[in-house]
C-alpha cells in the first residue's frame, strides 16, 4: 500500500509541474506577442526580429 501511496504523490507531482510549465509557457508567449505588437507599432524592426526569433523558439 506504501509503494501505491508513493507512486501516487510522484504522478501528482509530475501532473503539478506540468501544469506550471504549461502556465509559465502560456505567460511567456503572451508577454512576447504583446512586445512584438509594440515593436510593430513603433516600427523597431530590430526588437521585432529579436522577439520574432523568441517567439518562434517558444513554438517548436
Amino acid at each position: 500500500m506504501d509503494k501505491m501511496k508513493a507512486n501516487y504523490e510522484v504522478m501528482l507531482g509530475l501532473a503539478a509541474e506540468m501544469l506550471l510549465d504549461e502556465a509559465l509557457m502560456k505567460f511567456r508567449k503572451e508577454k512576447i506577442y504583446a512586445a512584438i505588437d509594440d515593436a510593430l507599432e513603433s516600427r523597431d524592426k530590430e526588437s521585432f526580429e529579436k522577439l520574432s526569433a523568441q517567439w518562434n523558439t517558444l513554438r517548436r
